[in-house]
Order: C-alpha cells, then sequence, then structure tokens
C-alpha cells in the first residue's frame, strides 16, 4: 500500500481556509502541484474550483457557478459586499500593480500607508476633512489586508505588498472598464460629502 502524502490534508484545508502562496508555504505549493488533479476532483464534489496560477504563485478556492442543468448547491465560499471606498481601493491597487508590472523591476509592488491615501485622495470631495479621510482609508486598508489583497510588511511600519491575488478578482475584463468605473467613482465622489458613501 503506498504510502499517504503527509502534507495533502494539510494543504487542502489551506486552501478551504483563503489563500495559498507559493512563497509563504513552498511545502504546501509543492504537494499542490503534484496532486493538482486530485485537490481539482476533490473540490468539484463541493461545487467549487481550484485556481492555481504558477506564474504569480498562488492558488485559491472558488464556487463554481451552476449550468441550467445542474442543482443549485449551497454558497461553500461566501460573497463579500463591499463598500464603495473598499472597492475603489481595490480598484486602483489592481491598476498600480499592472503599471509596476509594465515598469518591469521587482516583482513585488511595495507602497507606504501615505502612498495608498494619496491613490485614493483625488476620487474623494475636496472638502474632505484632512484627519476623517486618513482614519477613514486606514480602516479600508485594514479591510483590504483582512481581505488578503495587502499584506503588511514585517519590521516595516505602515508598508503594504499588494498581493498578486488581487489580479484574480480584478481580472483583465474588469480592468478594460476601469475609466468608467473611474468616472462613476469621481460622480460618486462629488455627490457625497466626507462621510462613508
Amino acid at each position: 500500500m503506498p504510502e499517504p502524502d503527509i502534507d495533502f490534508s494539510p494543504m487542502l484545508i489551506t486552501l478551504f481556509k483563503g489563500v495559498l502562496y507559493q512563497d509563504q508555504n513552498p511545502r504546501y505549493w509543492q504537494a499542490l502541484l503534484e496532486h493538482q488533479a486530485r485537490v481539482r476532483d476533490h473540490v468539484a464534489v463541493l461545487g467549487l474550483d481550484l485556481l492555481l496560477d504558477e506564474a504569480e504563485g498562488y492558488a485559491c478556492l472558488r464556487q463554481r457557478e451552476t449550468g441550467d442543468d445542474e442543482p443549485e448547491l449551497p454558497r461553500l465560499v461566501p460573497r463579500r459586499q463591499l463598500s464603495y471606498p473598499v472597492s475603489l481601493l481595490l480598484a486602483l491597487l489592481r491598476k498600480k500593480l499592472v503599471e509596476h508590472d509594465a515598469g518591469g523591476g521587482d516583482p513585488r509592488l511595495i507602497l507606504s500607508r501615505e502612498e495608498i491615501v494619496e491613490l485614493i485622495r483625488v476620487f474623494l470631495p475636496p472638502n474632505t476633512n484632512e484627519a476623517k479621510l486618513v482614519d477613514r482609508v486606514h480602516a479600508d486598508i485594514n479591510k483590504v489586508v483582512d481581505l488578503g489583497f495587502l499584506r503588511r510588511l514585517r519590521g516595516q511600519e505602515h508598508h503594504y505588498e499588494v498581493r498578486r491575488i488581487i489580479k484574480a478578482y480584478v481580472d483583465a475584463q474588469w480592468l478594460a472598464e476601469f475609466d468608467a468605473r473611474l468616472a462613476e467613482y469621481r460622480a460618486h465622489a462629488g455627490s457625497t460629502t466626507g462621510e462613508e458613501g
């Protein structure tokens, strides 16, 4: 009888809990690559698909869209309704990542908290109270960290790495409509005060 792979179950549990990154867990990443077909079969039973990007070094599970002739399964991966500021921040981070990649150099995009505040400032009403703006953007940054799209750098307070998993959620088609979305955001900013929209 073949010896079971001791990394398979922990690797699968890691995927069910969130994103598996190659750089953060090379051992489980290798187990995933070796058992990719098995993982796909395993999660398909639960109505999930494996999203694996070897070039970017991340993998996660997504709810599979059901066809007309398939029964609707309960959602295992919850949908999250994002606020306007968090959606805007994700869009701006994704656009910044595209610009960064086009420039070559370091594969990691590192931004300071002040740089992130400046990214979003142009889309907020001009009469926004500065202290409230900074507090709100900090709260939005924390939400994006909780969602897994930003990672705080150890030993560098207020510096963040933009995680490449953002590419899976804010895709190329979405980016193609980015200018129209930004126009909507600007209109939204013009119609609100400094409070949450």
